[in-house]
């Protein structure tokens, strides 16, 4: 029988008050083990974090490290940013020969995979981040006045979010699978077309639709 310590991880509270993200992951980590776990499986244990990504000594985290080597039972997350994102954190966690994770989302992926993966994932956030302080810079210099939405339009606003949220839960596997083996936003953007799934807005999705559906679930 094939054993497994669950993790999951939530930025804020109030997202794990909500099951905002948290009924993302469990799907995923379900899905997982349904089709591609060793037949029988367990779940011995289940753990949770409120933390942000970037720290590294998260108690539930510690938890669930220190079960699945004690105990020789595989670690399970939904996603690899769930664990960190810190490639060094998830470097030292490959590294250990006493540990033994997967991640749902990507279920064919081996150390050497994933370890890629976390790289260029930092390397995509520290870009993304880098771009938005100068858009912003650029922005401020053109007068442009930075700040919010205006009262009247919050409902509006907020209604288009929760539903690009629920778009981008829906083909979460579909695009991280995909981005996780090398596959082009063009590429996915033609798998989704072809099999009628629509964007929030109900259109059809092009690279750059991707490209930003992929950055709200890494950022989710």
């Amino acid at each position: 029988m094939q054993r497994f310590v669950v993790y999951t991880r939530v930025s804020t509270k109030k997202q794990g008050d909500s099951g905002l993200g948290l009924d993302a992951q469990e799907r995923d980590i379900q899905l997982f083990l349904e089709n591609y776990s060793e037949v029988p499986w367990e779940v011995v244990a289940r753990f949770q974090d409120v933390e942000s990504g970037s720290r590294s000594d998260r108690p539930e985290l510690k938890k669930a490290i220190t079960l699945a080597k004690s105990s020789n039972v595989t670690l399970l997350v939904a996603k690899l940013d769930r664990l960190s994102r810190s490639v060094a954190f998830i470097a030292q966690l490959l590294e250990d020969k006493k540990l033994n994770f997967r991640v749902a989302s990507m279920p064919y992926a081996d150390k050497f995979q994933l370890h890629i993966y976390a790289a260029l994932a930092e390397q995509e956030r520290d870009f993304i981040s880098k771009r938005t302080k100068a858009a912003l810079q650029e922005a401020k210099a053109r007068g442009v006045k930075l700040g919010g939405y205006r009262e009247g339009h919050k409902a509006h606003h907020d209604a288009i979010r929760q539903n690009a949220d629920r778009v981008a839960e829906r083909v979460a596997s579909t695009i991280l699978s995909r981005r996780a083996v090398g596959t082009t936003f063009q590429a996915i953007a033609d798998e989704l077309n072809a099999l009628g799934v629509e964007t929030a807005r109900g259109g059809r999705w092009h690279g750059t639709t991707v490209r930003n559906y992929a950055q709200r679930l890494e950022a989710a």
